[in-house]
């Protein structure tokens, strides 16, 4: 069945079989460590602080990843995250007497690095793998890619929990290590050699967009997902636990099922805005579904005021905004391949992705402040002045 495919197909089944397998294990590392070093009485501020290099040099990675991969082949840079990825879990996978917080946000860190090589890689090799001309099967591949990704980071959080319980965490490392190696020998012998290779090998100060529409679409990139995480990664989940009394358990596979359901509705976003549209009617959809957006947090403030039950409000608020997040991000995902030039796309792909964790890394930073001092409420309200902004920033594509 598969010899009758063609190159491009396998090629693209092969990068999405080693996003998949990497998605899994980044997804059930990070509830690994959740659990465990809650286990070992370490604080909520303790295991948030082991995630803060995974973000910070997410922001690095996307940069200089996107001019690695324009310089040395796409195929490279993805076999690159996923042995990163190994040495990451093969690190914690030490006694567990000689782990520290230090010890394991440097772990995090070449996660971090890893997960967003393999990110830019498997996104910027797909507009190779597409004839130019075809706008809807582009649009259809970045969106299944992008869904699925989302989809099995949820399945990941529940292996994770799943593999502690029946491994223990060393053991649960190792199994994923083993599993992933294997993934990484079939990558190095299958994955099509100088995939993505510029023809000149571009300059480092070249890592920087000279491109307009680029700019501004990775800008408006960093508002939306800033816009996401500065109620949701922190404010909500506190929110669930102190005031409407959830149990951590509940909180934690409400927020894996949320993410599930996110990515099974971004697999299937052409579904939803058409898939055979022209560049100019995907910019035009883009501005209407970041406009629909932006309403959502407000109206979930106004029902936090009104007399309904608070838990309905957030839980059918976030299912919404969920949904309507997701046609964003893969409208967004499209358009960044689609406009990124062919020669040399890591790089245009790479800065856009570094707006992206720049926009993560700065809404989990406010979320926690912003709740802490102020409530959720205003979290919910600045994510609304940063999808305004969103808003500006897409009309002017």
């Amino acid at each position: 069945m598969l010899s009758k495919l063609s190159d491009d197909i396998k090629q693209y089944l092969l990068i999405t079989s080693n996003y998949w397998a990497f998605t899994l294990t980044d997804g059930a590392l990070r509830m690994l460590v959740v659990l465990y070093f809650h286990q070992l009485g370490y604080s909520a501020l303790e295991v948030a602080l082991l995630f803060l290099f995974y973000e910070f040099f997410g922001v690095v990675t996307n940069l200089v990843g996107g001019w690695l991969g324009a310089r040395l082949g796409l195929n490279k840079t993805m076999n690159l995250g996923l042995s990163i990825q190994i040495f990451a879990l093969v690190m914690l996978a030490i006694n567990p007497e000689w782990l520290s917080v230090v010890y394991v946000m440097c772990a995090q860190a070449l996660s971090g690095i890893a997960k967003d090589l393999n990110k830019m890689s498997a996104k910027s090799a797909i507009k190779k793998l597409v004839p130019e001309d075809a706008d809807g099967v582009l649009y259809k591949w970045v969106a299944i890619l992008t869904g699925s990704k989302n989809a099995l980071k949820g399945v990941g959080f529940f292996l994770g929990g799943l593999l502690l319980t029946l491994f223990g965490f060393q053991g649960a490392l190792w199994l994923m290590a083993g599993m992933l190696t294997l993934v990484w020998l079939l990558s190095i012998w299958r994955l099509k050699a100088d995939l993505g290779k510029k023809k000149a090998k571009p300059k480092f100060t070249e890592m920087f967009s000279k491109s307009q529409q680029i700019n501004r679409l990775s800008a408006a990139r960093l508002f939306l997902f800033a816009a996401r995480d500065v109620w949701f990664v922190v404010a909500l989940p506190v929110y669930f636990v102190s005031e409407l009394g959830w149990q951590s358990s509940t909180v934690g596979t409400f927020m894996a099922v949320w993410v599930i359901l996110y990515g099974l509705v971004q697999a299937n976003a052409p579904k939803v805005t058409g898939r055979n549209m022209a560049l100019t009617q995907s910019k035009q959809s883009a501005l209407s579904w970041v406009t629909t957006l932006a309403l959502i947090p407000a109206m979930i403030v106004l029902g936090l005021d009104s007399s309904f039950s608070p838990e309905l409000i957030l839980v059918g608020g976030l299912l919404l905004f969920g949904a309507v997040f997701a046609i964003n991000s893969s409208l967004h995902s499209y358009l960044i391949v689609r406009c990124a030039d062919s020669d040399g796309v890591s790089m245009d792909v790479g800065f856009y992705y570094m707006a992206n964790a720049a926009g993560r890394l700065t809404g989990t930073v406010l979320s926690g402040v912003m709740y802490q001092y102020y409530g959720l409420n205003a979290c919910l309200l600045v994510s609304s002045v940063m999808l305004g902004i969103a808003i500006a920033l897409t009309k002017r594509l």
